[in-house]
């Protein structure tokens, strides 16, 4: 009988290019939870430990933080963006 492995998206977010486009396309999506599942992919592909360290979260609290359904505040999401190396910024869309 052969066995199957889970999907895990963060071995493939292998370079930074690779991650903001995920985050990018995460955010795109009306559900909330689909940019916060995204940065927790992020967070595990760079390193929950580094990013934990660098946002300055403790790490259990950090994996509370960015699982599904939490609700993450404004500051949290600025302190773990920018632990990833990366900032949040706004664009005119085409419906203004």
């Amino acid at each position: 009988m052969s066995e199957t492995s889970t999907f895990e998206i963060a071995e493939y977010l292998d370079s930074p290019d690779a991650m903001l486009e995920y985050l990018e396309l995460a955010m795109e999506d009306e559900n909330p939870d689909v940019f916060i599942a995204a940065l927790g992919h992020v967070a595990k592909a760079r390193g929950m430990s580094q990013v934990a360290e660098l946002s300055g979260l403790g790490r259990e609290s950090l994996y509370k933080a960015l699982k599904s359904g939490s609700k993450l505040r404004y500051e949290t999401v600025q302190k773990v963006v920018q632990a990833l190396g990366f900032r949040l910024a706004l664009e005119k869309s085409d419906a203004a």
